[in-house]
């Protein structure tokens, strides 16, 4: 195992010659091809102001079944109390920009830096990135975005101004997902919050078989306003 360094091609090394940490590779840009070459083998960026860009596939990996999704009765309640109302694709560049606000968990800022902030919004103008709104008097209460690719949701950040709204987010996602037969979320790392939502660690090998099935189904590559509207799930 040892981390690469990235010349101006998109080739990736293959996932399973991370480091422990996960790290797998380090340089090259933040172009549409490359991100989205790297999301189909599992691979994701992440770094901090000031350092080169760092590609990511840590082993094990904690993804998200749709149909395993747990929610707590409490949060049923708020889902079902009509607290908040929930749309998707309608202010994706406010809520990159919110969740670039929350601070890491180590304390040391974000880790949404301009450039990624560029790039995600580019790749969502193209319909590959999406984010769930939820509102309260039509003002931005919470949300989450992510990267959409055949039939894998690829998690990146959420935020909140409300308590539970990025749960609210979170859960109409996964209800959106389950009904267009998505096959998992990648939730990239594991933390407690997704474990309580009925997220399970996996083997990188299990990861990467099941991201080969579900890159190669057709996917949602288009603005998900109008479906997302339609297709409302309730709990």
């Amino acid at each position: 195992m040892s981390v690469s360094f990235l010349t101006k091609g998109t080739v990736f090394p293959h996932p399973e010659n991370a480091d422990p940490d996960g790290l797998l590779a380090i340089g090259g840009d933040l172009s549409e091809q490359r991100l989205l070459n790297a999301y189909s083998k599992g691979i994701f960026p992440w770094y901090s102001p000031g350092s080169p860009i760092l590609w990511w596939a840590p082993s094990p990996r904690l993804i998200l079944y749709p149909e395993k999704l747990h929610i707590s009765r409490s949060l049923r309640r708020t889902l079902n109390s009509g607290r908040f109302t929930v749309t998707a694709d309608r202010a994706f560049e406010r809520v990159i920009e919110y969740c670039a606000g929350v601070s890491r968990p180590d304390g040391n800022g974000t880790w949404i830096v301009p450039e990624m902030m560029d790039a995600y919004i580019r790749l969502h103008k193209s319909g590959y990135a999406h984010s769930v709104e939820v509102w309260s008097n039509n003002k931005l209460a919470g949300g989450v975005y992510g990267v959409s690719l055949g039939k894998a949701f690829f998690g990146e950040s959420m935020f909140y101004f409300l308590p539970d709204a990025s749960k609210v987010a979170l859960v109409k996602l996964v209800g959106f997902l389950a009904k267009n037969k998505f096959h998992f979320i990648d939730c990239q790392q594991t933390t407690q919050h997704m474990l309580r939502f009925g997220a399970e660690e996996v083997s990188g090998r299990i990861f990467y078989h099941n991201l080969q099935g579900a890159v190669v189904k057709k996917g949602l590559n288009h603005n998900w306003q109008n479906i997302f509207h339609q297709q409302q799930v309730n709990f």
